[in-house]
């Protein structure tokens, strides 16, 4: 029987989604030594030395129904980051969309955007969701502004959500997309989309 959720790869005009694979291992490691990713003690993307490690937690989360892509930067042929669908659950519909970082340089210039707008289609449009959702720490502004910004609308925050490995408790913001706000968040996005073209 057939999963809700089946790898696949989505095109775009900047990026590329494929699913991870541990082929990926070197370009990750490149693009996250660049602006240092490990360092934001707010995000849990790895040291370069654990790229092998996160590859293969990504991988074993297949199991539960995750789907972990790569995001492979269409001009320089290079993959710069990963993002993922994860936390699915089949029988409502809903899933949950993160584990997403990027190479330093290529933040803030649109990548993000057509990623989501890649992910959030095939949510919506080819697998029939009903709800989209997003978490990010309380501390990490520049998530929360960046999931704001494509549309979705901020659930609550979770207080003492979970502990870091280092102890310290985390509250965790959610935000969702519902398939009734997807036109409208999908208009948005070709919008951006539109303004942010190279």
């Amino acid at each position: 029987m057939a999963r809700w959720i089946e790898p696949v790869t989505l095109e775009g005009d900047r990026v590329c989604l494929e699913p991870l694979a541990p082929s990926h291992a070197d370009d990750l490691t490149e693009a996250c030594r660049d602006g240092e990713l490990w360092k934001l003690w707010f995000t849990f993307a790895p040291a370069p030395q654990r790229v092998d490690d996160y590859i293969q937690a990504a991988l074993a989360g297949r199991d539960q129904g995750d789907l972990p892509f790569a995001v492979r930067h269409r001009e320089s042929g290079r993959v710069i980051g990963t993002t993922r669908f994860f936390k699915v659950d089949e029988d409502n519909r809903r899933l949950e969309l993160g584990h997403t970082w990027y190479a330093g340089r290529y933040q803030r210039t649109g990548v993000n955007t057509e990623c989501k707008w890649l992910l959030l289609r095939h949510a919506f449009e080819s697998l029939d969701a009903i709800a989209v959702e997003f978490r990010t720490h309380w501390h990490n502004r520049a998530s929360r502004a960046a999931i704001a910004r494509l549309g979705a609308k901020q659930d609550g925050v979770l207080r003492n959500h979970t502990v870091t490995a280092d102890g310290i408790y985390r509250d965790t913001v959610v935000f969702s997309i519902i398939n009734q706000e997807w036109p409208a968040v999908r208009q948005n996005l070709r919008f951006l989309l539109e303004r942010q073209r190279p």
